[in-house]
């Protein structure tokens, strides 16, 4: 097993739909600049509401990448 060194990149996804497709978001955006990305963590889940109703997710995840040699 080689040893990897990661950068960490952190981002803010939204959605109006739900938690887990802000999460998506903010992933397929990265993947489009990003390359070896490995994993994901969430570290902050917020919304906004609008008329008494939830209106849209806002969800911070960390991305992590290999650095390449």
């Amino acid at each position: 097993m080689s040893e990897h060194v990661y950068k960490i990149l952190e981002l803010t996804g939204s959605s109006s739909k739900d938690m887990e497709s802000a999460v998506h978001n903010a992933v397929a955006r990265a993947a489009k600049t990003v390359r070896s990305m490995q994993w994901f963590e969430v570290t902050d889940t917020r919304g906004h509401i609008a008329n008494g109703k939830v209106a849209h997710w806002q969800v911070t995840v960390k991305i992590g990448f290999t650095l390449e040699e």
